[in-house]
């Protein structure tokens, strides 16, 4: 399997001139004109974005997984629907075979697919969110049309779609990580960047994940929201609770001085692991597996046999990972889930600014 992450690292031990990386660098410039190429059609309108009857807000990026959409998404759609909005998350259902067209995940009363056919994203939407219903397929204007009529949403909620500009959005919501916000500054292949950061400029509002209020923006966002007047907020990811096997859920202070073997297959398997050193955790062991990782009965043998030699006291993952084990039972018996959290440290501004820009949408036209 390629090692995405050390071929897009530029701070590595290998400084001597790499094929790999020349042959991607050259394939990026490629890429990097293609999408150069579809958005100034766009910008154009020569290409044409479908417009639904219901305000539209898209949560992205501008790279490659990692920056916090999930966790985002849940947020937004239950804020939304305390303020009397009735929200319908659609999503292209990554990692799932999306069978049909339109697949619904959960109708906002039952779970009906599982992650190998939903994806295992959208299956820990619709858990989190029972309430809501959640729909994947792999054109959003029609996932986004059945939302509407099988459910009367009246806000739809993409996930992952920034780059999606074939339906159109009212609010455009850019997950950056503070840390990195804009990887190795390369396009793919040859980085994490999916476009230009001069996409940016499109974004209704930009959230910096994995940050404090003293950690400077990066220059770069810095300008482009400055000359855009686009508004930036902050954001935190925090241990929610421990899920034990018998569904018990216990504080992250649980976790303070207790030994721990840990593994995930997520995109920024380092976020995990600093989560469980801020917990206080005595890591035993720490496997990371690929994101969206489907584990074989091997991979589950020797997780179970590690975690028993080394005579730790929990086995932890993330909740993501928890949706892609349902079909383990009995490995399912011996781990405790981890469940995550983000927290915009304005939360109010946030909320505020979300709920206007929905209410200015409703007057323009829309029906609420």
């Amino acid at each position: 399997m390629i090692d995405w992450q050390r071929i897009w690292n530029n701070d590595d031990s290998i400084r001597r001139f790499s094929p790999t990386r020349a042959i991607l660098y050259l394939l990026s410039l490629l890429y990097r004109l293609i999408v150069y190429l579809r958005n100034r059609l766009y910008d154009q309108q020569m290409l044409k974005s479908v417009k639904l009857s219901c305000p539209v807000i898209s949560v992205g990026n501008i790279t490659v997984g990692g920056t916090g959409k999930t966790p985002c998404v849940i947020g937004l759609a239950g804020m939304i629907q305390q303020h009397g909005f009735r929200p319908v998350v659609i999503s292209r259902g990554y990692g799932g075979k999306n069978p049909q067209p339109v697949n619904v995940v959960s109708d906002g009363k039952t779970i009906l697919l599982n992650a190998e056919t939903a994806g295992d994203e959208p299956l820990l939407i619709a858990r989190s969110l029972p309430a809501i219903p959640v729909i994947t397929g792999a054109k959003r204007s029609l996932t986004g049309q059945a939302a509407i009529d099988r459910f009367g949403a009246n806000v739809l909620i993409c996930d992952d779609a920034f780059q999606h500009r074939k339906i159109f959005r009212d609010i455009d919501i850019v997950l950056l990580d503070g840390e990195k916000p804009l990887g190795n500054g390369h396009l793919l292949p040859r980085g994490e960047l999916r476009e230009s950061p001069e996409g940016l400029h499109r974004a209704g509002c930009i959230v910096l994940t994995r940050v404090d209020e003293t950690q400077p923006v990066n220059p770069d966002i810095a300008e482009i929201t400055r000359s855009s007047g686009i508004p930036v907020f902050l954001a935190v990811h925090r241990f929610k609770e421990m899920i034990t096997p018998d569904q018990s859920a216990l504080p992250p202070v649980e976790l303070r001085g207790r030994k721990v073997c840990a593994f995930c297959g997520i995109a920024r398997p380092d976020s995990f692991q600093k989560l469980l050193n801020e917990a206080e955790a005595q890591i035993l062991s720490f496997i990371p597996f690929p994101d969206h990782y489907s584990y074989s009965r091997y991979d589950l043998e020797y997780l179970q046999n590690n975690f028993l030699s080394l005579q730790a006291d929990y086995l932890v993952t993330t909740e993501k990972d928890a949706m892609r084990l349902q079909s383990h039972p009995e490995f399912l018996k011996i781990i405790c889930v981890l469940r995550m959290e983000m927290e915009i440290t304005s939360s109010q501004s946030f909320e505020n600014f979300i709920v206007e820009r929905l209410t200015s949408a409703a007057q323009s036209g829309w029906t609420r």
